[in-house]
């Protein structure tokens, strides 16, 4: 009887245990999940796609379309941004720098914030933005540096106001 006990006490230890490592295996996988878009292009409408659903404002966003058929590349991503609390500013630097270090053959994005008062239009380009930074963003190789990277030349409100004049 004892025996018994014993193993089914294995079998369940066991099977928490698996189920555990899994669960903190996907999670460190759903981590990773955006740099894995790194290298994708504007033309592959998922991997757009599901690198904006996993950016800043995402809750918000309400559509995409991209500019294909002819160089140079883009991106429009329209949100419904009147409910947002969001700086629309830092929006665009954090989430054009994301597209820009991710996919590797866009040349300029538009965000459109749809607000009460309407929609506030935001245009920049590859060079603008690794101009900025002095880097090229397809350099950037993990979302550590990346995420660095913008909070170091997000802190001057001057400088976005410059960049996105």
């Amino acid at each position: 009887m004892k025996l018994n006990r014993a193993i089914d006490f294995l079998f369940i230890s066991l099977f928490v245990l698996v189920f555990l490592s899994g669960c903190i295996s996907n999670a460190k996988s759903a981590e990773a999940d955006l740099f894995s878009y790194k290298g994708s292009y504007v033309g592959d409408n998922s991997a757009v796609v599901n690198t904006v659903i996993q950016l800043k404002g995402a809750e918000h966003f309400s559509g995409v379309a991209l500019q294909t058929k002819e160089e140079p590349y883009g991106i429009i991503i329209d949100y419904d941004w009147a409910a947002s609390e969001e700086d629309e500013q830092k929006t665009v630097i954090h989430n054009a720098s994301y597209l820009f270090a991710l996919i590797q053959n866009v040349d300029w994005v538009v965000l459109n914030f749809e607000t009460a008062e309407g929609v506030k239009e935001f245009k920049i380009t590859r060079e603008e933005l690794e101009s900025w930074y002095n880097l090229k963003l397809s350099e950037v190789e993990n979302e550590e540096k990346l995420t660095e990277l913008i909070q170091t030349h997000s802190e001057d409100a001057e400088e976005i106001a410059q960049l996105l004049k």
